[in-house]
């Protein structure tokens, strides 16, 4: 069966398999620091995953939207190598703030453009038809 954004639909699917994976984070991070559900903090190792997993999920509802807009009006591979891009980020976002809050930046900034680039490029391209 063919479809119109198979390369949306995959970076959809990596991008919820990351937070997938921050969540595996909190729960290994739970049992090393014996933090018990429902708790949500405990050592300030296990703060930082927790936090890395929340403001992942945080991040979710910008660039889902953002990249399937960029999918409709600019380009389905381009928006699955932002997809591909903004998970890298997030990775390294994870990964460093696990190690040091102040590790967190470059993750951050990683993901952050990926964001921007499928916002505002979409943006961009449906004002541009609207005015035109």
């Amino acid at each position: 069966m063919d479809f119109a954004y198979p390369y949306a639909a995959l970076g959809t699917v990596l991008v919820i398999l990351v937070y997938i994976w921050t969540g595996m984070m909190v729960t290994r991070a739970r049992k090393v620091h014996g933090v018990i559900h429902p708790d949500t903090a405990g050592a300030p190792a296990f703060n930082r995953i927790w936090r890395a997993h929340m403001n992942t999920l945080e991040a979710l509802p910008q660039f889902l939207p953002a990249m399937w807009l960029f999918a409709l009006v600019i380009s389905d591979c381009w928006a699955g190598l932002l997809a591909l891009l903004w998970a890298v980020g997030r990775v390294l976002y994870v990964r460093g703030y696990a190690v040091e809050a102040g590790k967190r930046s470059f993750g951050f900034g990683v993901s952050l453009l990926a964001t921007a680039v499928g916002l505002f490029g979409a943006a961009g391209v449906i004002v541009a038809q609207l005015l035109s």
